[in-house]
């Protein structure tokens, strides 16, 4: 039996979601498949450095975060040596746990853990193939390493992005950014089912929660036809209390409203809405695209979030709100011009038709296929 190692990092649910998608596949597939936390397991001083400093900068300070992401996107001699130090303090604890394990293959969900891997593979540490998960729509220079055997990323333009630094055509492969099995069985309801209200909306914004999420329920409180508004506050318990005292302020005759904390059902609340207000992280960008439901996008972190953003306008699939304030007037037009939101969402289901979870795996029985027999070749001379 195969044996797969799954390095991510916990920067956000987006890495840890690819890898558990990634395990429930190869899983089904035959293969014997355990994920890590790169940071976790290397040092956890480390860990909460990275992990829970992303979380404070991204939510506090996001223009310090947007100038970090564009720094570490062109790197100089000085991010080039954080990465040599953070290299170091990983190996001792990796590289052994890798020579033990002896995986068939490598595959890494995460930019960082992805750089690491690669600088370990070129100075020798092990001789395992390395498959890197690109989880957003647009190429950060962390993923392109030279010990990178393949990539897996999103879509056609996040290909053309490598290309363009100088990556390999024939190691990168668009078969879409791994999602959980539930988001690929399509349960939309039919439309007759909804005549007593004009659409619903669902809300989120990740796991974190965003304190945007208060202003775009307001607007939606606003919106002039009746419509349900489905709310997912994620992890952040003061965003959903605050949004339950907004919706006892401002009672409204003609809204349905339910309001959620952290929830495991995402794929059928997707399957009852018209349209997803959120912030367009790659997980859920690819989530609502094999869904085939429309993005409404009024909030979003710099960086690779932004990047996600324009690649979903510019395919059709998504309208950037600049004013949370706007989301009432774009709800109302979209609601009396519902031929857009079918467009969008035929846009949506051509880009979901390059996705295929049966290729990737595919993808990784080849490259164990092919590592097998360049090791039984060299073992032969």
């Amino acid at each position: 039996m195969p044996k797969v190692f799954i390095f991510t990092a916990s920067t956000g649910a987006g890495h840890n979601l690819a890898a558990q998608s990634l395990k429930e596949s190869l899983d089904e597939a035959g293969m014997n498949t355990e994920v890590y936390d790169a940071f976790k397991e290397s040092n956890v001083t480390l860990d909460r450095l990275i992990t829970k400093g992303y979380e404070q900068i991204v939510i506090n300070v996001p223009k310090l975060y947007e100038q970090m992401y564009n720094q570490f996107n062109n790197m100089n001699r000085f991010q080039q040596g954080i990465f040599q130090v953070l290299t170091r303090i990983m190996n001792p604890e990796i590289v052994p746990l890798i020579r033990a394990g002896n995986p068939d293959l490598i595959i890494t969900t995460h930019p960082f853990v992805t750089n690491v891997l690669g600088t370990l593979k070129e100075h020798h540490a092990f001789d395992v193939p390395v498959l890197s998960i690109v989880t957003d729509y647009k190429i950060h220079t962390l993923y392109l390493k030279k010990m990178i055997d393949a990539y897996i990323v999103g879509s056609d333009y996040t290909k053309q992005t490598m290309i363009d630094k100088g990556i390999a055509p024939d190691i990168i492969y668009p078969y879409g950014i791994p999602i959980r099995q539930t988001f690929l069985k399509n349960n939309r309801l039919d439309p007759k089912e909804k005549t007593d209200i004009a659409g619903t909306i669902l809300l989120m914004a990740g796991s974190l929660g965003t304190k945007q999420m208060e202003k775009a329920f307001s607007s939606l409180l606003k919106v002039r036809d009746k419509i349900r508004i489905i709310v997912v506050c994620g992890k952040n318990v003061k965003i959903e209390k605050e949004i339950r005292n907004i919706n006892s302020r401002e009672p409204s005759t003609n809204k349905i409203v339910e309001i959620h904390g952290f929830v495991n059902n995402i794929s059928e609340l997707m399957d009852m809405s018209d349209a997803i207000i959120s912030k367009p992280g790659g997980l859920t960008s690819t989530e609502a695209i094999v869904k085939n439901i429309p993005m409404i996008i009024p909030f979003y972190y710099p960086g690779q979030e932004e990047e996600n953003a324009d690649y979903l306008v510019d395919g059709g699939m998504a309208i950037k709100v600049n004013k949370i304030k706007d989301l009432t007037s774009m709800v109302d037009f979209l609601f009396e011009n519902k031929y857009i939101i079918k467009r969008m969402s035929e846009n949506m289901s051509e880009e979901a038709a390059k996705h295929s979870m049966s290729k990737t795996i595919e993808l990784c029985q080849d490259l164990i296929k092919h590592n097998k027999k360049r090791l039984l070749k060299s073992a032969g001379e």
